[in-house]
C-alpha cells in the first residue's frame, strides 16, 4: 500500500501552489487540483487519498488504464481521461528535456530513462534514438507498437529517420511486456539485420536495449555483436 503524507495548511491546494509553488504540494494536493471536485459521498481530498491508497508506489500511477481509474469511486470517465492526459504530458515534457540535453554515455543510463518511458507498457513498443557525433539525441521515433506476433521492424523503416535527421548513430529500444528481458530469436535477427544495414550506410549501431519496468538487457553489454 502506498504511503500517503498529509499536509497541514490553512490554504487550499490552488492557493498554496500560487503562494509557495507546485513543488511544495503533496501528491494528494496535486491530485486534488487535477480532479477538481468530489461527489455526494466524498470530497476531492478523500477521492485523491483513495487513489493514492491503491498504489504500491507513485510510479504505478503512470501505468493505470482508463478502466482501472474509473474503478475508483468518484473518478468517472472524464476525470480519468484528464488524469491520463496530465500524466502523459508530464512524461513527454520529461522526455523532451532529456532529448535536448542528454549525452548518451552509458547503456545503463539510457536504459533507466527508457524504463520510465516504455518499461510498463502493456504492448510492445519499439523506439529508435538517433544521435549526432557528440552522442546527443537529436530525434526519438516510435517505430512500432503492437504484439509480439509481428516482426517488430525492418531496418529500412528505422534508417529512414536516420538519413532524414542526418544521424551518425542509432540505438534501438523495445520493451517486453512479459517482464522477461532476455532477447528472443526475433530480437537477435533484428539486431543482426540492423548492424548489417548500418554498416552499409556508414551509421554506427550503438546498442539494442530490451527493457521492462525493473530491468534491462543491452546487446552491447551482454554480447560481442556490437563492439
Amino acid at each position: 500500500m502506498y504511503n500517503i503524507v498529509f499536509q497541514e495548511s490553512g490554504l487550499l491546494p490552488r492557493e498554496r501552489m500560487v503562494a509557495e509553488g507546485a513543488d511544495k504540494l503533496s501528491h494528494q494536493e496535486l491530485l486534488s487540483i487535477l480532479l477538481r471536485t468530489g461527489n455526494k459521498s466524498k470530497n476531492v481530498y478523500e477521492i485523491s487519498q483513495d487513489l493514492l491508497a491503491t498504489l504500491k508506489s507513485l510510479k504505478d500511477l503512470g501505468s493505470l488504464s482508463l478502466q482501472e481509474l474509473q474503478e475508483i469511486p468518484g473518478i468517472g470517465k472524464v476525470k480519468a481521461i484528464e488524469l491520463l492526459a496530465a500524466i502523459e504530458l508530464g512524461k513527454r515534457v520529461q522526455a523532451a528535456e532529456v532529448i535536448e540535453t542528454e549525452q548518451i554515455i552509458s547503456s545503463q543510463k539510457l536504459a533507466h530513462m527508457m524504463q520510465q518511458e516504455i518499461g510498463q507498457k502493456k504492448q510492445e513498443h519499439l523506439v529508435a534514438l538517433y544521435l549526432n557525433t557528440q552522442n546527443h539525441i537529436i530525434h526519438q521515433q516510435v517505430i512500432f507498437i503492437g504484439t509480439v506476433d509481428r516482426s517488430i521492424a525492418e531496418p529500412r523503416e528505422i534508417l529512414h529517420y536516420a538519413v532524414k535527421h542526418m544521424a551518425t548513430s542509432v540505438i534501438l529500444v523495445h520493451n517486453h511486456p512479459s517482464g522477461f528481458i532476455r532477447p528472443s530469436k526475433n530480437d537477435d535477427r533484428v539486431t543482426q539485420q540492423m548492424l548489417d544495414a548500418c554498416n552499409c550506410l556508414g551509421i554506427v549501431f550503438l546498442d539494442h536495449l530490451i527493457v521492462s519496468a525493473d530491468d534491462y538487457y543491452s546487446y552491447r553489454e551482454e554480447t560481442d555483436l556490437l563492439v
